[in-house]
């Protein structure tokens, strides 16, 4: 069995296995926290509805539900 080579770093002696693993380690996890996209979906925006009356702010109002509702 061949010997480990061993690297002095901050004054402690660490095999160069670890050294490896803790670069894969953050290679992966690196691209899967890349890849993954944001945590929150994105909040859909609605245009300021100007009515004249209260009536035609409700119409508008159901009218944009029942659209999104289609889709």
């Amino acid at each position: 069995m061949a010997g480990v080579s061993y690297y002095n770093i901050a004054g402690q002696r660490v095999g160069a296995h670890t050294i490896a693993m803790g670069w894969l380690a953050t290679l992966f996890g690196g691209t899967y926290y890349a890849l993954s996209g944001p945590s929150n979906p994105a909040v859909k925006a609605t245009p300021p509805i100007n009515a004249s009356s209260n009536d035609e702010a409700d119409f508008i109002k159901k009218f944009i539900e029942e659209q999104e509702k289609k889709q």
